[in-house]
Formats: C-alpha cells, structure tokens, sequence
C-alpha cells in the first residue's frame, strides 16, 4: 500500500513539473496569431505616414485627367468645340465651349477649379501648361485635341505630369 500512494505522490508531483514547463513557452499557433496581427497594424499604419502633399498631387491629376476627358466626351457627343483653358498663375483651370465657361453638372456652378480655395488639393502648384505655344486645348467634335500637350503640377518634391497626346487625344499620368 506505500508504495501504492508514493506512486501516486509521484505522479502528482510529476503533473505539477509538467504544468510548469507548459507555461514556460508560446504555441506556434499563438506566436502566428501575433505576427499577423502586428502586419496588420502595420500595414493600416503605413498610409497614415504618407505625406498629404503626395495624396494631394495625385488627386489633382486624376481631377484634371477626369476634366479633359470630360471636354473631350462633351466635344463628341454635342458635336461641337470644347476647350480646357489653365491659369498657371492662378492655379486653376476651367472648361467652355463657344458661349463661354460651362456649367458644372453637379455644382451647376461654372466649370472651373482652382486649386488653392480647394482644400483637396491647396498643396498642389500648376508647374506649367504647355499645348503648343498655348495654355489650353481645345478637342474638336471628333475628340481629338487641336494640339498635344501636357500640365505639370507639383507638390513638396513630388511632381506628376498630364499629358494629351496630339492626335487621339490619350490622356495620361507620370510621375
């Protein structure tokens, strides 16, 4: 019977020791668990970091990039001239057709943008605005531009480029 309860003693010493070895480490699931949270963190962190001049330049060419598109679908679907004219000066453009400035579709206020009363992008400057010896391009009923050209806008040190190509009228962006 002694040797009965020290087996016992010893079997519950023994559970004790391996309990406490247990709580000594991590699992790999739970070392996983973390390292996946923290590239989480990391990565929703990351944007946060991001100047907003580098934001700012990039949502000034989509903006201008969308507004020649748009003069040059009005050009083709009311089969008359539409013209994007850039103040460089200014920092602002704005959109007409022979009557004048156009009427925004949303705002119904007149088609023009300036950069330095928006807040969007008050941080983005008009480098310069070259379609030939011409600050403006004007696409005909056709869509295509009277002259290629391109607008260079800059923030901080990044810069982004513009660009209407001469014959179709591609719009692209640069950096």
């Amino acid at each position: 019977m002694r040797n009965i309860t020290l087996f016992i003693e010893d079997s519950r010493a023994m559970e004790k020791q391996n309990l406490n070895s247990k709580k000594r480490g991590f699992t790999l699931i739970e070392v996983i668990a973390v390292v996946v949270i923290l590239a989480i963190a990391a990565m929703l962190a990351i944007p946060m970091f991001s100047s907003a001049a580098s934001i700012q330049i990039r949502v000034a060419a989509d903006m201008i990039a969308a507004d020649l598109e748009y003069a040059k679908s009005m050009a083709i679907s009311r089969q008359k001239t539409y013209t994007v004219t850039f103040d460089e000066s200014a920092e602002s453009y704005s959109i007409s057709d022979a009557d004048g400035i156009i009427t925004h579709p949303v705002t119904l206020d007149d088609y023009a943008v300036s950069f330095r009363t928006d807040s969007r992008v008050d941080k983005v400057n008009v480098v310069d605005a070259d379609f030939g010896s011409y600050e403006k391009v004007s696409f005909t009923y056709l869509g295509s531009p009277d002259n290629g050209g391109s607008v260079t806008l800059s923030a901080d040190t990044k810069t982004m480029t513009v660009t209407v190509e001469a014959v179709t009228g591609y719009i692209t962006i640069s950096q």
